[in-house]
């Protein structure tokens, strides 16, 4: 009778525990916000590139006219503000993947959805943000980099600091339901990464990407609606 309480209660533990989130360390905190800001950096950089590449050309033209130069920053601090928005991101992402893992939405081991209902509200949901007015708001800031500056321009480090972070910003409005989808895909899918970083690139630096994102959204709302139903 004592082995059999033991086991009940041992069994009571175990059940307990897999509806608690997961006991990651500081160090484990430390390895997924790393892992997600270097993911978003390798996702993020090509379609934000014409618009570092055209701040570092003014740059390298004040430079040359002989204009003041602590007026205008290095390209490595407006690439700065840039990505400590990602960054900030990323600790965002990493504690709802704590979250969902601790309730055995995501797996633990291939990180990806195991659960219909979180697929198909995460797809429905990027689909409908796709066709948003917030999203072709924030799309059209990053399709149009020589406005973006022109507008937004301020002179000395904390000026070029706050004009990376605005176009992070920016950015982020543009693609963070798109992001989301990596927990449907799986973040450590290769596949999944490469089709979501084209997407973006060609949402941000084609003529047609505004209409291909939309195509995408309506595609991604239908995928959601038939994850519901199969």
């Amino acid at each position: 009778g004592m082995d059999m309480s033991g086991m009940d209660m041992s069994g009571m533990d175990m059940s307990a525990m897999a509806t608690e989130p997961p006991a990651w360390g500081g160090a484990n905190w430390a390895l997924m916000i790393a892992m997600w800001w270097v993911m978003m950096i390798a996702m993020m950089s090509p379609s934000a590139a014409p618009t570092i590449l055209l701040y570092a050309r003014v740059h390298r033209h004040a430079l040359a006219q002989g204009q003041i130069q602590d007026k205008l920053a290095p390209t490595g601090v407006f690439m700065a503000g840039y990505l400590l928005v990602w960054l900030g991101f990323s600790v965002a992402a990493t504690a709802l993947h704590w979250l969902l893992e601790g309730e055995a939405f995501v797996s633990a081991t291939m990180m990806s959805s195991q659960s219909r209902w979180l697929s198909a509200v995460v797809l429905i949901g990027a689909g409908l943000y796709q066709l948003s007015r917030f999203k072709n708001a924030c799309l059209s800031h990053c399709r149009a980099p020589t406005a973006f500056l022109a507008r937004h321009w301020r002179p000395h480090a904390v000026g070029a600091l706050r004009l990376g972070a605005l176009h992070g910003a920016f950015c982020v409005g543009c693609c963070w339901m798109l992001m989301a989808l990596l927990f449907v895909g799986g973040i450590m899918n290769l596949v999944w990464i490469a089709a979501l970083a084209i997407l973006v690139l060609v949402e941000k630096l084609f003529p047609a990407g505004p209409w291909v994102g939309r195509a995408a959204g309506i595609a991604l709302i239908a995928w959601g609606g038939a994850t519901l139903l199969v």
